[in-house]
């Protein structure tokens, strides 16, 4: 009985108010006025050039994989070799959709699988139609290529849209066994509010594809299309382009507000976080939107930003080059045009800590073995940047 009465206050998007009354009443800061540091404690390194990246992830032997939005991935050593690799899918390249994210398999060294999210087109008449597509394939080397085979789709957004903030970020669970995926609103902002929708969610699945037994509505599996109440996570996100595990197995998210209010937020299972009946940004045609703290029943965010950061990439940093940095998310600006370090407190609370110019808009973040950050710039060419220690 107790289990269906969560169930019902999830969908209705009280969970969060409900179950624990205090997350909804923490004070949001505000980051957005901050200003660039002096001088940057690091000194840049270009590794590679790319034709409009959007995603870095290692491998075990440290060779990254990067994704170009235009439908190309690239296996690149740390002296800049890169290898194409051949049977990408077609994908919907236009304004904010293509090729997304990629993700490594935790058990690369012996299943050599990857996870990468696209836009997968579809013509309806004159109009390019595409969902957001999460798939799997096995990375196979053999003669100097590279190539992704036996492709699976996991899973696809219903129904299909025309339109960008198609989200796609993944992240996979400390443990290796589940895997986490943002999808955004799609730029129709009353579905991130529509619990048989899959857009403005956080997803939960399976490995494979499935549906966790443990996922707040698994009753509902398969009773959907795309399963979009089974698999929802948390709801009311508006375009997520951060999802990364911090140490200490916290998952932390961030999203682009509309004109002001970008988040950076704390997920726990069945909150929702508000979009669009709140947030701490405006319309963009100057239309006020109740801000957080009038709806006690949304979770608020941890950190907003007004004026916006527009982020993109979060990593969570515990190397031992960066001293300062341990224990810090590092996450990518694109309209801030820097690199944003957020520290975080014994007691939960964060604050962003430093904001460092990188003179161009950077796409994604990524920690390497040996401590060394690496970036990748939204641009063409976008530069892959080897950050170290001054």
């Amino acid at each position: 009985m107790k289990q269906a009465v969560l169930r019902s206050l999830f969908v209705l998007g009280l969970a969060g108010s409900v179950l624990n009354p205090s997350l909804s009443q923490a004070q949001s800061i505000n980051a957005g006025g901050r200003e660039a540091v002096a001088e940057n404690p690091f000194k840049v390194q270009e590794v590679a050039a790319f034709n409009t990246p959007w995603a870095i992830a290692f491998l075990p032997d440290q060779r990254l994989l990067v994704t170009e939005k235009a439908g190309h991935i690239f296996l690149t050593d740390q002296k800049g070799k890169k290898t194409e690799v051949a049977n990408v899918p077609p994908v919907s390249f236009e304004g904010q959709n293509g090729l997304l994210d990629i993700a490594v398999s935790p058990d690369f060294a012996t299943d050599k699988l990857v996870y990468f999210t696209y836009a997968e087109p579809e013509r309806s008449g004159k109009d390019v139609l595409s969902s957001l597509t999460f798939a799997r394939a096995k990375l196979s080397e053999k003669d100097g290529k590279a190539s992704l085979d036996d492709l699976t789709v996991l899973w696809r957004q219903m129904p299909k849209s025309k339109w960008g903030q198609p989200g796609g970020i993944i992240a996979f669970s400390p443990d290796g066994k589940y895997l986490f995926l943002t999808s955004g609103d799609r730029m129709n902002p009353k579905t991130a509010q529509d619990p048989k929708l899959a857009l403005g969610k956080v997803l939960r699945f399976n490995r494979d594809g499935s549906v966790p037994q443990d996922n707040p509505r698994s009753d509902l599996a398969g009773q959907d299309a795309d399963n979009a109440r089974a698999l929802t996570w948390t709801t009311g996100h508006r375009n997520p382009y951060g999802l990364a595990f911090a140490a200490d197995g916290k998952l932390w998210l961030h999203e682009m507000g509309p004109k002001g209010g970008d988040e950076l937020n704390l997920i726990k299972q069945g909150l929702n976080y508000g979009w669009p009946v709140v947030s701490n940004g405006t319309q963009y045609s100057g239309e006020a939107i109740p801000h957080h703290e009038t709806r006690p029943e949304f979770e608020p965010p941890v950190i907003y930003w007004t004026p916006v950061i527009a982020p993109a990439g979060l990593a969570f940093y515990e190397g031992g080059l960066f001293k300062d940095w341990k224990g810090s998310a590092l996450i990518g600006g694109l309209a801030s045009m820097a690199l944003i370090r957020v520290a975080f407190k014994d007691n939960g609370d964060a604050d962003e800590a430093e904001r460092y110019d990188m003179g161009n808009r950077i796409r994604d973040v990524a920690v390497a073995k040996d401590g060394s950050v690496y970036v990748i710039e939204d641009d063409i060419p976008g530069r892959l940047l080897r950050l170290t220690p001054k």
